[in-house]
C-alpha cells in the first residue's frame, strides 16, 4: 500500500468506528416515550376520556381511537 491508501483506510475505519460508537450510545441513553397529561389540562377533559385506565396510558377507548385516527387532535 501506498501512504494514501493507508491514509484512506484509516480514515474509513475512524469514521465507521465513530459512528458504531455514537450508534451505541444513542442506544443506552435512549428513554421510552413518556405521555403526559398535556391534553387534559389543556382540554378540562379526563385522561379516562381517552383510555379504558381512568389514570391515563393503555388501552383506548372509542373516544381515543377517533383522536389517535385523526393525528392527535379532536375528532368531529
Amino acid at each position: 500500500m501506498n501512504v494514501n491508501a493507508k491514509k484512506a483506510f484509516a480514515l474509513v475505519c475512524g469514521t465507521a468506528a465513530a459512528v458504531v460508537i455514537v450508534g451505541s450510545v444513542s442506544l443506552v441513553i435512549s428513554k421510552p416515550a413518556a405521555a403526559t397529561a398535556q391534553f387534559a389540562k389543556d382540554t378540562g377533559k379526563a385522561c379516562g376520556d381517552c383510555h379504558t385506565n381512568p389514570a391515563g396510558g393503555g388501552a383506548l377507548t372509542a373516544f381515543g381511537e377517533k383522536f389517535k385516527a385523526n393525528g392527535n387532535k379532536m375528532p368531529n
